[in-house]
Formats: C-alpha cells, sequence, structure tokens
C-alpha cells in the first residue's frame, strides 16, 4: 500500500486495458494502434496497480460513453468503482457517461458516487460524443456534478482517434475547442471543478487563456510527450497557470515512465514540478 505522504506523483488521466475495455473499443482499439504505431496489450486493474504503486504513484482512471451516436457504450461503470474499492491506494475512478441520454446519466452519475465514491465524470469527448459542452440541454448534467462534489473531464483539442481515416472516423474538431464550450460551463457553474484534458492543440493559446481567466479549470498535460509540447504551454505552466495544471500521461498511449523521464528535461521550476506531478492534483481531489 502507497502511503498518500509517500507519493511521488498523481497521474489525472489513464485508460483501462483490460478485456472488457478493449472489447468495448471495437474497431476504435485497432484505429487507435495504426495510429500510435502499436497495438495496446491487456492489463488487469491489479496489473496497472502494481505499476503505479512501484513508482509511488496514484492514477485516475477514466471512461466513456458514445452509445446514442457511435453505438460505443463503453465498459460498465462498475469495473471501475470496483477497482477504487479494490485498489484505493492508487485508483482514483470517474464514471464514463453519455450527455444524450439525460436523465439516465445523471441517475448513473449518482449511483456511481452513492454505491462507489467515484471522484468525478469522464473523459467526456465532444468530439466523439458529438455535443457542445455550453448547449443548455445538457446543464442538469454540470449541475449535478457540481452538487456531488465531482470533477467533470472534457476532452480538449485534436483527437489522435480516427487521425488519418476518411472522415476522421467522424470526430469533429471544433466541438473540443475549449473557448467558448468548456469556457462558457466553467462560468455558468464556478462551483464546477473542471480538467481540460490535453494541452488543446491548436486551440492551446485559447486554453491556456481559460485555465488563467478561470479558478475552477484544471489543465493537464495528457495525450503529449513533454519534448514536444508548445512552448507557451510550457511558459504559462512554469508561471501564470502553475497552480492548476496536472500532470496527465493517457496511459498507455504513453508510460508514466517515459512522461516523467521528458518532463524531467524541461526547464521547470523545482516548486511549479511538485504542484504539477503532485500537490495540485491532491487540492483537487482532497487527498
Amino acid at each position: 500500500m502507497t502511503s498518500p505522504d509517500d507519493l511521488v506523483a498523481i497521474d489525472v488521466h489513464t485508460h483501462p486495458q483490460t478485456e472488457e475495455f478493449l472489447a468495448a473499443m471495437g474497431k476504435r482499439h485497432q484505429q487507435m494502434a495504426k495510429h500510435f504505431g502499436r497495438e495496446r496489450p491487456v492489463v488487469s486493474f491489479a496489473e496497472q496497480a502494481d505499476q503505479y504503486r512501484e513508482r509511488r504513484m496514484m492514477a485516475v482512471i477514466v471512461n466513456s460513453d458514445s452509445e446514442t451516436t457511435s453505438g460505443i457504450k463503453g465498459a460498465p461503470n462498475d469495473l471501475l468503482g470496483r477497482a477504487q474499492a479494490d485498489h484505493p491506494d492508487v485508483f482514483l475512478a470517474f464514471a464514463g457517461i453519455d450527455p444524450w441520454k439525460g436523465e439516465a446519466a445523471i441517475a448513473e452519475i449518482r449511483r456511481m458516487h452513492d454505491e462507489y465514491g467515484i471522484k468525478g465524470v469522464g473523459e467526456l469527448n465532444p468530439s466523439r460524443q458529438k455535443f457542445l459542452a455550453n448547449d443548455a440541454r445538457f446543464f442538469p448534467i454540470w449541475e449535478a456534478c457540481a452538487e456531488l462534489g465531482l470533477v467533470v473531464m472534457f476532452h480538449s483539442g485534436f483527437p489522435g482517434a480516427g487521425a488519418g481515416t476518411p472522415g476522421g472516423g467522424g470526430y469533429r474538431l471544433e466541438n473540443a475547442r475549449p473557448v467558448p464550450y468548456i469556457d462558457d460551463v466553467a462560468a455558468e457553474f464556478p462551483e464546477l471543478k473542471i480538467i481540460s484534458a490535453h494541452p488543446a492543440w491548436p486551440w492551446h493559446l485559447e486554453n491556456l487563456a481559460m485555465v488563467w481567466h478561470k479558478s475552477n479549470v484544471y489543465l493537464d498535460l495528457s495525450g503529449w510527450a513533454p519534448k514536444y509540447l508548445p512552448p507557451e504551454v510550457v511558459r504559462y505552466a512554469d508561471s501564470l497557470i502553475t497552480d492548476r495544471v496536472l500532470f496527465g500521461s493517457d496511459w498507455p498511449v504513453m508510460t508514466a515512465d517515459r512522461w516523467m523521464d521528458e518532463f524531467a528535461e524541461l526547464p521547470f521550476k523545482d516548486e511549479s514540478r511538485r504542484k504539477i506531478l503532485l500537490d495540485n492534483a491532491r487540492g483537487l481531489f482532497g487527498i
């Protein structure tokens, strides 16, 4: 068991790789493997927990449900809830929901909160799920998350999934633009904690402005090798928004080891490094 006092980092963005989750991805699994140049191996929750425990890290595990728009429902949220219960020193579970399901989505959020004590909702992907976060039809969902004290994670920027395929797999890039879509939600629900997942290229400057402007929005650095981060992201993360930047690997797309090694080569102040790797997530999740 990893004691909270012994933690080195909290990876706020990992995707389960159990048989159930890979099967639920369907053809998207093969497309992602082609885009990133390697197959995704099956990894049990116990094995993932051991990997992170050995490194004295915790990890957020995310889920997705895009049944309405793609027919892909995703794996049951209970799998993540049970993983958190089995490995409470490692996992922080998020529930995947389909925002188009409305009241059913809210009921699922409440159920997962009451039964498992989940920490958040997401990763919501507006490009794949074909919704705009600032559409008032979805406001009851964000209101419920705020009421329950749950963090909401929105994918922002360019998606690797669908890249290089005809029609981009149906993904709509504009939907994942931080401003105005996520920004409007943050303004409408100031008590709601939001993670804008990924640097949000090609709208990374908008993302930085949003995080700087609204203290209830956090930026995770997942999905990008640190050595390729835009210089503006590095500069702002080490200065104006350093209190709201989070370490995320997008595991298994990138391992925590590779991310940490490359991050160590960037010119961050020591205080900024500790905040990004650990302290900011501790504050966000109350650890």
